[in-house]
């Protein structure tokens, strides 16, 4: 739909009036972050922001940022004053599912980073709790992923392993993501963090798509204008 693309838009750029001359910025992947690069491009050509240093969570973003013009680095431990990003699931407190676009490992290390996570999306993403809308995206090892999975079914996961066509998706990583959904003691109602520990702590898994008290804010382009969802 044009107007809800034009309010993710106007998200984004309601973001990237948080950047400011000189920062350290995390730039994150999909289609309303790919809006904000867009206006952080805009912003260095027109002599409105100055030396900004920036790290891109996937191959798209950074080659989107680098043809703008945007100084784009490798990550180094040099905390992020800022980082922006989409998320495909958004609760009250700002908990975040990320994954859908595949980039949640480089994301989740750009953005544990930030002094500050902005996030940018669509009211669809706004959810009660995670889980209710989207599945859980799991970045998991190629070598070995039917152990893997049967290692994750034991905790309760149930899906798929992600399709591009008619292959098996691959992650910037070199990795596939498992697309889980959980029933029993895991599913509606689960302690996320402990989920997340025990998702961790399976031999086999990269990382999840679980970004739990990182975001600081999300500005969210709904029908009736951009709505901003702040961590109580």
């Amino acid at each position: 739909m044009a107007y809800l693309e034009a309010l993710k838009k106007e998200a984004a750029i309601r973001a990237v009036q948080l950047a400011q001359s000189g920062m350290h910025l995390g730039l994150g992947t999909g289609s309303t972050a790919k809006y904000a690069i867009e206006e952080l491009g805009r912003k260095v050509a027109a002599g409105e922001l100055r030396d900004l240093t920036c790290v891109a969570t996937s191959e798209a973003s950074d080659a989107l940022a680098r043809s703008l013009g945007l100084t784009v680095g490798p990550l180094t431990p040099q905390p992020f004053d800022l980082a922006i990003d989409g998320a495909d699931e958004i609760t009250p407190d700002v908990d975040l599912i990320k994954g859908l676009g595949g980039a949640l490992v480089r994301e989740k290390l750009v953005e544990v980073q930030a002094r500050r996570l902005v996030i940018v999306a669509d009211y669809t993403k706004l959810v009660t709790r995670l889980g209710e809308k989207a599945p859980l995206p799991i970045e998991v090892l190629r070598f070995g992923v039917q152990s893997t999975l049967e290692r994750l079914r034991r905790l309760g996961a149930v899906g798929e392993l992600r399709q591009a066509g008619s292959e098996l998706y691959v992650t910037d990583n070199g990795n596939f993501i498992f697309d889980a959904r959980f029933v029993g003691p895991q599913g509606q109602g689960a302690d996320l963090a402990a989920l997340e520990r025990d998702l961790k702590g399976t031999l086999g898994v990269v990382e999840t798509g679980l970004f739990l008290g990182l975001a600081e804010r999300a500005f969210v382009a709904a029908p009736d204008g951009v709505q901003e969802v702040v961590r109580r």
